[in-house]
């Protein structure tokens, strides 16, 4: 239900200011835990005297599903696409995955990381990785895509080495072989763009890179892919060969979001101990995510590093604005953002809107303040006032204060993902979150509205990750005293950086007959 309803006056909506003290945490304390689930179940047979419907029987049957994040699970086999700039391999890519998952452009080098994808063919399971183009002779930044092509190579069970059909062999093209020869990896080579039978002597003239049979394909239209993927499944193995490659579950997954340029990938490769991703002072080189396993803190983490979110979504062209919808992407799949802010720089509308866009999806929180080395006395002074100003409404999150760059205070980041990560996935047992509500609704009650003051019947959480609760009311509640109630629930229960979310179902009594 929204927090608002036609005909409410704004005073409704002021926050609630409890007057006088409570030692609510001190009786929950002491109370026992049958007691408590003894007197829930007396709250909840009330129920029965008012209007309830399916989804509310639903919901207070229990029906609570918790996602299993144990177990050891075999690595997928990976298959690495690498060839030179712009012979079409994201679109291939994509083709492979039946979805736009890679950024196309009909702009060469607009991959630059490798990027991790789930795939399926016939029943099997694999990894696909997709690279930036590689080039022999590459300089600045292209030669650091074309070191991460070879990572990949290294990381693959099996590659497809794709070449333009239309265009022949380059000496780019033959650069690449070598590398894959000194690789000594299985490879598939593709002939890309042949379109129809008529081009399909151009991939015929590839025998001469002496890798064996060419398989002709049109990325774009999909035409020979299928015949592609079954000899791709006849040459990966049944499990990954390769260690440290994209799994199916395991790790807490974590997403690094924050405005372009303020040091996602320096810090992902600080932690990582490896230039996996590809830094350059240019804002805005990392495009699609890019997932890694990291050891940190005695266990293995899943990072995600997104492309930098820019100003406006409607404003974006090509390659920032899918890369936008990458990233909001990969705080789907995470479960807890570490937010990254630059403390040299004030505090922008950018920066907000971010951390909204992590509030919305439901994750676990983090507030990593980066570049904290470099501030100076007066710049923290001014930083804290913005603190206070502008991040107020995330003053549940942890804090940590770090430099990428160096490396400084990494070994924080993993108390405050554990303390954020414990928040989301916390459940109260329906005894003490009824016994909370009746000890906060006597020490603070409802303001009376029209010479009515609604009641709070019984309360549930729905779910947790993020923890979600239900009260089932007899009248709306003012959003003011809702948002009193979350604060409360966060001070008693410990809900340290998880967003939290409280609903009311407003439910009549049964008429008499």
């Amino acid at each position: 239900m929204s927090d608002s309803q036609p005909g409410r006056s704004s005073a409704d909506d002021a926050e609630y200011t409890p007057t006088g003290t409570d030692q609510i945490a001190e009786r929950l304390a002491t109370l026992d835990d049958a007691e408590a689930e003894q007197r829930a179940a007396s709250l909840r047979a009330g129920l029965a005297d008012y209007e309830l419907d399916d989804e509310d029987a639903a919901l207070l049957a229990g029906g609570y599903d918790e996602e299993d994040a144990e177990g050891e699970l075999k690595l997928d086999p990976v298959l690495a696409i690498v060839g030179r700039p712009n012979v079409g391999k994201s679109t291939l890519v994509n083709r492979i995955l039946g979805r736009r998952e890679a950024v196309v452009e009909d702009t060469p080098g607009v991959t630059r990381d490798r990027v991790m994808y789930a795939a399926h063919w016939n029943g099997r399971n694999f990894t696909l990785v997709d690279t930036g183009g590689w080039e022999y002779d590459a300089k600045g930044i292209h030669a650091r895509v074309a070191d991460q092509a070879e990572i990949a190579v290294e990381m693959a069970d099996a590659v497809l080495l794709v070449v333009d059909a239309t265009v022949g062999i380059t000496a780019t093209d033959e650069a690449v072989v070598k590398m894959l020869r000194r690789a000594k990896k299985p490879v598939i080579l593709v002939g890309n763009k042949v379109d129809d039978i008529q081009q399909e002597s151009d991939a015929a003239a590839l025998w001469s890179l002496g890798l064996g049979e060419p398989y002709p394909v049109s990325a774009v239209h999909g035409r020979g892919v299928a015949d592609l993927l079954d000899v791709v499944m006849d040459t990966l193995p049944e499990f990954s060969t390769v260690a440290g490659v994209d799994r199916s579950g395991g790790p807490r997954r974590v997403a690094l979001i924050g405005r372009p340029n303020v040091g996602k990938s320096s810090l992902l490769n600080k932690l990582a101990g490896s230039e996996r991703v590809v830094v350059d002072p240019m804002a805005g080189t990392t495009r699609d995510p890019v997932d890694e396993f990291i050891e940190l803190g005695g266990r293995t983490w899943r990072f995600v590093d997104t492309a930098g979110i820019r100003r406006r979504v409607h404003m974006q062209q090509g390659a920032d604005f899918y890369a936008s919808l990458r990233t909001q992407s990969a705080l789907e799949k995470a479960e807890v953002a570490v937010v990254l802010l630059a403390v040299d720089e004030v505090l922008s509308e950018q920066d907000v809107r971010i951390l909204q866009l992590a509030i919305e999806s439901g994750r676990a929180l983090v507030l990593a303040f980066n570049k904290w080395d470099l501030l100076d006395d007066e710049r923290r002074r001014y930083l804290e006032r913005e603190i206070d100003q502008d991040l107020a409404h995330v003053d549940w999150a942890p804090r940590v204060n770090i430099s990428a760059k160096t490396g400084w205070h990494k070994d924080r980041l993993v108390p405050a993902l554990d303390t954020a990560l414990e928040s989301w996935d916390k459940r109260i047992p329906t005894g003490r979150l009824n016994a909370f509500l009746g000890e906060l609704v006597a020490a603070h009650p409802h303001p009376v509205r029209s010479g009515k003051q609604p009641r709070i019947l019984f309360g549930t959480q729905a779910s947790s990750r993020p923890p979600k609760f239900v009260l089932f009311t007899t009248g709306f509640l003012d959003p003011g005293y809702r948002r009193f109630i979350t604060r409360r629930l966060r001070e008693t229960f410990g809900f340290d950086g998880t967003p939290i979310e409280v609903s009311m179902r407003v439910r009549e009594r049964r008429s008499r007959k």
